[in-house]
């Protein structure tokens, strides 16, 4: 790909994921999603650790489209734009691991959007985080 001196290489245009395409340990989807549900986990101090002057901030919150719903874990500023009842873009979100669940995450590449209220229904009884995987090594 060839461009000329200060000539910015064109955008591409973002492939928007559902949730219920998501699958464990990848990166780069684009979604639009309503928030659910947020509440607030308790920071607790690890053992030979110095504790930070100030606690990260972290909520876990249960976000969906019309194809299902996944527990988002957001952090610090962005636990001030996962209210419940809000719609949101994700931009380079990534799936995390937690005890063999998925979770959704915007780390520091990622970015998240206040949208336009959705117009649809977020289907609930499809929860991706209730489904547990488990890690197997295929002998080659």
């Amino acid at each position: 790909m060839s461009t000329a001196a200060g000539e910015k290489p064109a955008l591409r245009k973002p492939v928007f994921t559902k949730v219920n395409q998501l699958r464990p340990v990848t990166s780069g989807h684009t979604l639009t999603i309503k928030v659910v549900s947020a509440a607030p986990v308790s920071g607790r101090a690890r053992p030979g650790v110095a504790a930070p002057s100030r606690p990260p901030r972290i909520a876990e919150c249960l976000v969906g489209d019309e194809t299902g719903v996944i527990v988002f874990t957001a952090r610090n500023e962005q636990v001030d734009l996962l209210k419940p009842g809000a719609t949101v873009i994700l931009r380079n979100a990534k799936i995390d691991m937690f005890k063999g669940s998925m979770r959704l995450a915007v780390d520091k590449w990622g970015r998240i959007e206040a949208a336009e209220p959705a117009s649809f229904t977020v289907k609930e009884d499809e929860n991706l985080s209730l489904v547990e995987y488990e890690l197997v090594n295929v002998a080659e």
